[in-house]
């Protein structure tokens, strides 16, 4: 099994590693095109809509009530197929996945049904999103017109939503493809896919620009065209592994009516964070322009290490926990949920400690230039820090969490999720109009941190993981190596100034110093530690 889950895990981050690179490489080009003004903030606005839902109908709610059902479905398939291969003589791969082809037939008719109307809504009434969710630009239409930068805001953020909607449609099954490959162990096809979408949005900001008024809707057209080659690319692939079925509407069948019971109060579970951030950028749509691409840039570089690691994990993870669920081996669930809190300490704890540090000349690399200026390089750094306060809390939520869905427990979640958004309202209101933008990220970061402790310690009180007296061991270790690293980083650095009077080679070159000597140390750090390769093994 640790050899399993360390293969998979390090095919997943290979390809989350292409796909966050292509992705700080989309983010350069955009932040070189329209830097944080009145369209990038538009533009920002009609990407996160879609992506709200997508965490909805997608990723979110969906995959954690579908893929511990598929799960189920798949090794009952499996048990058949070696119980028929022992009686007929036959290989166990020629037998036909009846129940697992029969449950996805299902579920992608009644979703395709479901989100089909919920697109055509959203196009239909972009409008009312932008009103909901950008309240301050609408109240700036409405009192002073499109002469105003609120007012402009507000038509061009409706305008591009009709555009950007869609691909709600396209990764809505692109998830669920993913979903269904990744139960099988195929991991490697759902964790390229979200490279081609980068790849689309940077040809169209290049190429896609010189053809449309302004280059936000060239960005517009790269997201719906992404959705799109995203969803066709896992098709053939859905061919060769024989699951690629006629999608029926089946609302009552036995594996869709189980898959809804999980899901609606897993819609809430997992929309929390996402409404969190809505609420956020509602709040900052009355704040100065470039509050809400501050927050946008500073969460991008955040995505960097919580996609690699913990997204990547917690993808390997939920699928492994869900079939031992199944087979009623608590002691190996542990041990899975123990591995998983590992890897991401590993990992998390460096990546932390070195952003930290580097923040600024990071930022510097990446955006500054163009229409990104130095005192956006200074914004967005400072929401960064906030962020990065909380970077372990996010990942241990991508990780605790499965342990509840694997288990097709998602009233627990639901409840924690409720106090955590209330959590985050109350530090909103209570910090934004100190610190601005600033608090909204500081905000999120606290109500993240409590929704991971009680995650933790709802699984505690179940009596399904507890962090080993070894474990807590293991984790200060990290720390304590994150730390000299941090510090040795810190000394190799070099003033604000300093890096700002520096060509644009002379900064690459001192960041790949400091990179590189940070890792080496905090490596070097942890072996003197006595940490092992030996520590990751699950065990049995």
């Amino acid at each position: 099994m640790s050899k399993k889950l360390i293969k998979s895990g390090v095919i997943v981050s290979v390809m989350t590693l292409m796909s966050r690179v292509l992705g700080l490489v989309r983010d350069v080009v955009i932040a070189n095109m329209m830097g944080a003004g009145v369209m990038a903030d538009a533009f920002f606005f009609a990407n996160k809509i879609p992506n709200f839902f997508r965490r909805l109908f997608a990723e979110g709610a969906f995959a954690q009530a579908f893929v511990p059902v598929l799960s189920e479905y798949h090794s009952n398939d499996e048990n058949n197929a070696q119980h028929l291969a022992k009686n007929q003589h036959m290989p166990s791969a020629a037998v036909p996945l009846d129940e697992t082809r029969r449950l996805i037939s299902q579920v992608s008719g009644t979703l395709g049904v479901i989100v089909t109307l919920v697109t055509l809504f959203g196009m239909l009434a972009s409008p009312l999103f932008v009103i909901l969710f950008g309240g301050g630009w609408f109240v700036d239409w409405l009192n002073n017109g499109t002469s105003s930068v609120g007012g402009e805001k507000f038509e061009l953020a409706s305008s591009l939503l009709k555009i950007t909607f869609p691909y709600l449609w396209f990764i809505s099954f692109t998830a669920l493809a993913g979903a269904v490959l990744n139960t099988m162990g195929k991991f490697a096809v759902a964790a390229f896919t979200p490279v081609l979408l980068n790849i689309v949005i940077i040809l169209m900001a290049i190429y896609g620009a010189d053809y449309t008024e302004n280059p936000a809707y060239a960005l517009a057209w790269g997201v719906f065209l992404g959705g799109l080659i995203q969803f066709l690319f896992q098709l053939p692939f859905l061919y060769k592994a024989n699951v690629l079925v006629k999608p029926c509407w089946s609302w009552h069948s036995r594996g869709v009516s189980k898959i809804r019971k999980l899901i609606v109060p897993a819609l809430f579970g997992v929309s929390v964070t996402q409404i969190n951030l809505l609420l956020d950028t509602l709040i900052a749509s009355f704040l100065i322009t470039g509050s809400i691409s501050w927050l946008y840039y500073a969460d991008r570089l955040l995505e960097f290490p919580l996609g690699l690691f913990g997204i990547g994990i917690a993808t390997v993870v939920l699928p492994s926990l869900s079939k031992l669920h199944s087979k009623n081996d608590p002691k190996q669930f542990k041990a899975t949920l123990d591995w998983g809190i590992k890897v991401i300490c590993l990992f998390g704890w460096p990546a932390l400690a070195g952003l930290m540090v580097l923040a600024q000349p990071i930022i510097m690399v990446l955006f500054m230039r163009g229409e990104f200026t130095e005192t956006t390089v200074l914004n967005v750094s400072m929401a960064l820090f906030a962020y990065l306060s909380g970077l372990l809390s996010f990942m241990f939520i991508k990780v605790l969490a499965p342990g509840f869905y694997a288990r097709q427990d998602t009233k627990t979640p639901v409840k924690i999720g409720i106090k955590a958004m209330v959590s985050n309202m109350a530090f909103n209101l209570m910090l934004a109009p100190f610190f601005g933008y600033v608090g909204l990220a500081i905000a999120t970061t606290l109500s993240a941190t409590l929704n991971a402790w009680w995650l933790y310690r709802g699984l505690k009180r179940e009596q399904v993981y507890s962090l080993s007296t070894s474990t807590k061991i293991f984790i200060a270790k990290l720390m304590l190596a994150a730390s000299v690293m941090a510090l040795v980083v810190y000394q190799l650095s070099d003033d604000f100034e300093v890096w700002l009077a520096m060509s644009i080679v002379e900064q690459i070159s001192k960041l790949i110093v400091c990179i590189s000597v940070g890792c080496m140390s905090y490596f070097f750090v942890v072996f003197l530690l006595g940490v092992r390769l030996s520590d990751f093994k699950v065990k049995s």
